[in-house]
C-alpha cells in the first residue's frame, strides 16, 4: 500500500526528531542498598581467657546458666503428673464444696478454684528459687584450686560479646604434691611438668540461649580437650566432674529428670570429641 503522506520520523534524513523518552517511575527512587559485606560480620573467635575481667565474665555467664535452671525446673513441675494429679484433686475438692453443696455458686466456685491455682504456682516459684540462691553464691573463690592454681577458662566470643565458657581444671597426676615452677616457687601458673600424667576435669560448660545447638558447645569442648593434652600429655583424660557448676539439684531427686538427662547428653557430647580426637591423632 502506498500513501501520499510522509512519515519524516521514520526518515533518516527527516529534520524532525524524536521527543526525549519520559523518565522511568522507578528513576525516582533512590537505588538499592547493597547487600551486607561479610567483613561487617563480627567474627567467633575461641580462645583461653587470660584476664581478670575476661574470667568475670566467664563466672557471670555461668551463674545465669544456673539461674535458668530455675525455669527449667519450673516448667517441668507445672506439669508432672504427680503434681498434677494433686491439683486435680484438689480442684475437683472445690467443685463439689461450691458448686455441688452450695448450690451452682459461680463466684465461690472461681474464687477457690483461683486460690487453689495460684498457691500451686506460687508453691512451685518458692520450691525452685534455691536456683538463684546458688547463682549469687558463686565468686570467684571457685575459681581457685586446693593448690591456689586458678582454673583454665575458655571463652567463645561473637564480636566483643562472650557467649560461651568452659571451666577446665588440670589436675596432676599425684594432688598432694606441691605445684612448683622452675624456681620452686608455689602457686605458681607455671605448673609444667607437674601436669604431666594429670587429667582434664570440665567444672562449667554453658553458652547463651541464642547460641545453643549451633556447635559453639562443642568446639569449646575441642579446645578443652587440646589444652589437656597439650599440659598433661597427649593421653590425658577429661571428664565432667561429679560437682559441676550445674549439678546444684535443689528440688528432690525424683523431679531431677530434665537436668540428669542434660548430664547424660553432655557426657556423650565430650565421648565423641574425645572419639574425634583419638581418630586424628592416629
Amino acid at each position: 500500500m502506498s500513501s501520499n503522506v510522509s512519515t519524516p520520523n521514520l526518515e533518516p534524513w527527516s529534520t524532525h526528531t524524536l521527543a526525549p523518552p519520559s523518565p522511568s517511575p522507578l528513576g525516582a527512587h533512590p537505588p538499592l542498598t547493597p547487600l551486607t559485606a561479610l567483613d561487617d560480620i563480627p567474627p567467633l573467635s575461641l580462645n583461653v581467657l587470660k584476664t581478670h575481667d575476661d574470667k568475670v565474665d566467664g563466672l557471670k555467664l555461668i551463674a545465669d546458666s544456673i539461674a535458668q535452671q530455675r525455669q527449667q525446673a519450673a516448667f517441668h513441675l507445672v506439669f508432672h503428673p504427680l503434681l498434677v494429679g494433686s491439683l486435680l484433686v484438689l480442684l475437683s475438692g472445690v467443685y463439689q464444696y461450691a458448686w455441688v453443696l452450695r448450690q451452682h455458686d459461680l463466684g465461690t466456685t472461681l474464687t477457690l478454684g483461683s486460690g487453689v491455682v495460684m498457691t500451686y504456682l506460687l508453691g512451685i516459684r518458692y520450691f525452685v528459687s534455691g536456683y538463684i540462691r546458688a547463682a549469687e553464691e558463686l565468686s570467684w573463690d571457685w575459681l581457685v584450686g586446693d593448690d591456689g592454681e586458678e582454673d583454665v577458662v575458655i571463652g567463645t566470643r561473637f564480636g566483643g560479646d562472650l557467649v560461651g565458657a568452659l571451666v577446665l581444671r588440670l589436675v596432676p597426676s599425684s594432688p598432694s604434691a606441691p605445684a612448683t615452677s622452675k624456681r620452686g616457687s608455689k602457686n605458681s601458673h607455671h605448673r609444667g611438668p607437674a601436669l604431666r600424667g594429670g587429667r582434664g576435669v570440665i567444672r562449667a560448660w554453658t553458652t547463651k540461649l541464642r547460641y545453643r545447638h549451633r556447635g559453639v558447645g562443642g568446639d569449646m569442648l575441642r579446645e578443652a580437650v587440646r589444652v589437656t593434652r597439650d599440659k598433661c600429655g597427649r593421653d590425658a583424660e577429661i571428664g565432667f566432674a561429679l560437682e559441676h557448676a550445674n549439678s546444684v539439684m535443689v528440688l528432690p531427686e525424683l523431679f531431677n529428670k530434665p537436668f540428669r538427662k542434660g548430664e547424660i547428653k553432655a557426657a556423650r557430647a565430650l565421648e565423641a570429641v574425645v572419639s574425634e580426637c583419638d581418630k586424628r591423632k592416629r
